[in-house]
């Protein structure tokens, strides 16, 4: 059984990982978040140590290291806001700790590099939750990508609308230094997902960007991308709109629908496990995706557009 420490457990994805991190037949012995709507412990783990203050939840896994002949918890979950995954990724490596660090593991690329250095000097991992890569359906795609001959490049529409309400605005979520933007923060994963699936990154462009929506148009190894993201419900396909459905995903391959709605409940447990197994996804697999999203976030709005997605040339009409 290992020991783990949790950072952000009050935030929308820290269920996945207590559930990840019970079903995998491990301990959650301390937790940390400012907001202290964190009673989703007791259906866990209601013996965990919670904390309000970073500085407290930090001397406290000290105090455990120190007084447990040097060995402290095994690993680190780092559930916090985007802009805190590298300062509590150090600190997870400082305590002699595993990182398992949600999407997107770091905002800037060179952080990946520094982090790089500190896992050699410290002798542990930093892990991230890439959960697509494991999706049994994507993983058959992606055998089967393998095995074709790719003559000329695959044509993908990539669509991804999720309803979000105005709190999301006056959150960290809508603050683009603390989340890194719309593209970084509901994106990350399925940019990741396409340049494991395509090959890497050869050019992009920004065709339209707001707090609310942002699409463009990635050139892979491998395929060409038009890709839009959404949290704004009005954007949502009129069939969507009347099932009362608040998210819509599609991701077209030469016109045909990869489906993959299902499948996605256990997938954060199967990450974990593959984790503690020895295997697992580390910094230079999250590497495409970061410095992909980083791009975005910094180029200049194209007036080209031959390459928009279809939904971004109704909203432009």
């Amino acid at each position: 059984m290992k020991n783990f420490g949790i950072t952000g457990v009050a935030g929308y994805i820290a269920p996945r990982h207590l559930k990840a991190i019970k079903d995998t037949g491990n301990n959650l012995i301390a937790a940390l978040d400012p907001h202290d709507s964190v009673g989703i412990l007791d259906s866990y783990f209601p013996d965990t140590k919670y904390f309000r203050e970073f500085e407290r939840f930090d001397r406290h896994l000290e105090k455990i290291k120190r007084t447990n002949n040097n060995h402290g918890i095994d690993y680190l979950t780092i559930c916090s806001p985007n802009h805190l995954h590298d300062a509590h990724i150090r600190l997870a490596l400082r305590l002699g700790a595993n990182a398992i660090c949600e999407k997107p593991i770091v905002l800037n690329p060179w952080n990946l590099d520094l982090l790089q250095e500190l896992e050699q000097e410290s002798g542990k991992k930093v892990y991230t939750v890439l959960q697509l890569r494991v999706h049994p359906s994507l993983v058959k795609l992606k055998e089967k990508i393998l095995t074709e001959k790719i003559k000329t490049k695959k044509d993908i529409t990539l669509t991804y609308i999720t309803s979000r309400g105005s709190w999301y605005h006056h959150s960290w979520k809508g603050n683009l230094t603390n989340s890194g933007g719309i593209a970084t923060n509901i994106g990350v994963h399925f940019f990741d997902l396409l340049s494991w699936l395509f090959g890497d990154l050869q050019n992009q462009q920004v065709h339209f960007s707001n707090s609310n929506k942002i699409g463009g148009f990635l050139e892979l190894q491998n395929a060409n991308v038009k890709w839009f993201l959404s949290i704004d419900k009005n954007d949502l396909p009129e069939n969507v709109k009347q099932k009362n459905q608040p998210t819509y995903r599609s991701i077209k391959i030469d016109g045909e629908e990869i489906e993959f709605t299902g499948g996605f409940t256990d997938l954060h447990t199967t990450v974990y496990q593959e984790i503690i197994d020895g295997k697992g996804f580390g910094i230079n697999d999250a590497r495409n995706s970061i410095e992909t999203v980083y791009k975005i976030r910094n180029s200049e709005i194209t007036n080209n557009l031959d390459n928009a997605h279809p939904i971004l040339l109704k909203i432009l009409k």
